[in-house]
């Protein structure tokens, strides 16, 4: 391990490349921590430390939303113009033919997404402000016409300065910048989260903290199995000769991963598992009786853990075989099989081969999905039925960011590496 960060810091443009990357996260902690005039700081933390939905907001903006910051709307709006986007991508023709033209179209189909993000980051600004304002704690006070503009305009350049900061950490390819930046928010966390625990720790509550610590070890180490687990499909070149030369001949094997959608589909489920609850106190002190009735139900259905638990398992499942088939094209493997004269043994070239990496992909994607789902509730059933203690159910979904995040990272740095020896050879 040690030889490993000695020789990244030996390669200049690799130890530039981390810096940079510090660098931005560095950044983006310091506007997470200027709080936007007119708020009642104390107040809001309280709301949020009271709301579990709240929580989980809080963990999509990278921890700025709790302090109400320049950047209290994180990277939420992008999140939801990349789901709306992939969605329309399935069903609009023409940017279905888009996303098939390889790096220019998908360049395209990314430019429409950070314009789709803009009227959101508004839209989402404004909702989170009347939120607030209606909450009765006195979190915002009344604010005129320019004043309301003006911290609209600050929350929707917070989230574009984010998504910028985003992309130009993944243009060093140290990771994936929007993913860098939840986990750079929910790390920080931490120390505040073990001052607490000392503060006010009770030795009556000292089986339940012993069990909170092995649940996140075997979270973690759930995590890293389902991530890392793979399914190795052989694959046979056939010989070919070319003047004096033997080309193929080889045998070697497609890895098709368990978890393809990495740790996206949770990202995905907390941000649908949010707007119900968010639309629901929207409107309750709306002046239609029936209005506040039906967002007062709304609010109490998804407060129910047995609902918000069986809610959240589905949407993970769900999304998990939603982006694998966006990212997964047996099809295109099989066509790229086929012009190099690889095939699968006992499997016919073409579409049979497509059909067999599809029905493959399917069951695999079950056990993945299935663990992935299990993974993201086990805090949950731990707190409804051991432990109580309502911060496991946000952990979790932070536990499986954090390692998802770390693994893709030292994945993709070694790969730096790797292609670094190449060259050097």
């Amino acid at each position: 391990m040690l030889s490993k960060i000695i020789q990244i810091f030996k390669i200049r443009d690799l130890r530039k490349s981390i810096l940079f990357v510090l660098g931005m996260l560095v950044l983006f902690r310091l506007a997470a921590h200027v709080p936007l005039p007119g708020v009642d700081v104390e107040a809001l933390r309280d709301l949020f430390s009271s709301n579990q939905i709240l929580g989980l907001l809080n963990i999509m903006s990278g921890g700025a939303m709790r302090s109400f910051s320049l950047v209290a709307m994180g990277i939420g709006p992008y999140i939801t113009a990349s789901i709306i986007m992939q969605l329309l991508t399935m069903i609009v023709p023409a940017l279905e033919e888009l996303s098939k033209e390889g790096e220019s179209g998908h360049q395209k189909i990314n430019q429409y997404t950070r314009l789709l993000a803009v009227p959101l980051a508004v839209i989402q600004s404004y909702s989170m402000i009347i939120l607030l304002q209606r909450s009765g704690r006195g979190i915002i006070g009344v604010l005129g016409p320019y004043q309301m503009l003006l911290m609209i305009a600050t929350l929707a350049a917070g989230t574009m300065f984010l998504m910028w900061i985003g992309e130009l950490i993944t243009e060093k390819k140290i990771g994936n910048g929007i993913s860098l930046i939840i986990f750079a928010g929910i790390v920080s966390q931490i120390p505040t989260s073990i001052q607490q625990l000392v503060v006010t720790f009770d030795r009556s509550q000292l089986i339940n903290m012993l069990f909170f610590a092995g649940l996140a070890v075997i979270t973690i180490a759930g995590v890293v199995y389902i991530t890392e687990a793979q399914r190795n499909i052989p694959v046979s070149y056939a010989k070919r000769v070319r003047g004096n030369k033997m080309y193929g001949g080889t045998n070697t094997y497609l890895p098709l991963r368990v978890n393809q959608a990495g740790m996206i589909p949770i990202i995905f489920a907390i941000s649908i598992i949010l707007l119900p609850s968010m639309i629901a106190q929207f409107f309750q002190r709306a002046n239609s009786v029936w209005m506040v009735k039906a967002a007062g139900f709304v609010i109490e259905l998804f407060q129910n853990q047995l609902f918000y638990g069986i809610s959240y398992f589905v949407l993970v499942v769900a999304f998990t075989y939603f982006y694998t088939s966006v990212i997964f094209h047996p099809h295109q493997i099989a066509e790229n099989l086929q012009r190099q004269g690889g095939f699968v043994p006992g499997i016919r070239p073409g579409n049979p081969t497509a059909s067999y990496l599809g029905k493959v992909s399917q069951r695999i994607m079950l056990a993945g999905a299935m663990s992935l789902g299990l993974i993201a509730v086990l805090p949950l059933i731990s707190k409804v039925f051991f432990t109580g203690i309502g911060s496991l159910v946000i952990g979790g979904a932070s536990i499986l960011i954090v390692v998802s995040v770390v693994l893709e990272t030292v994945k993709q740095i070694e790969a730096q590496l790797e292609m670094r020896e190449y060259e050097g050879i």
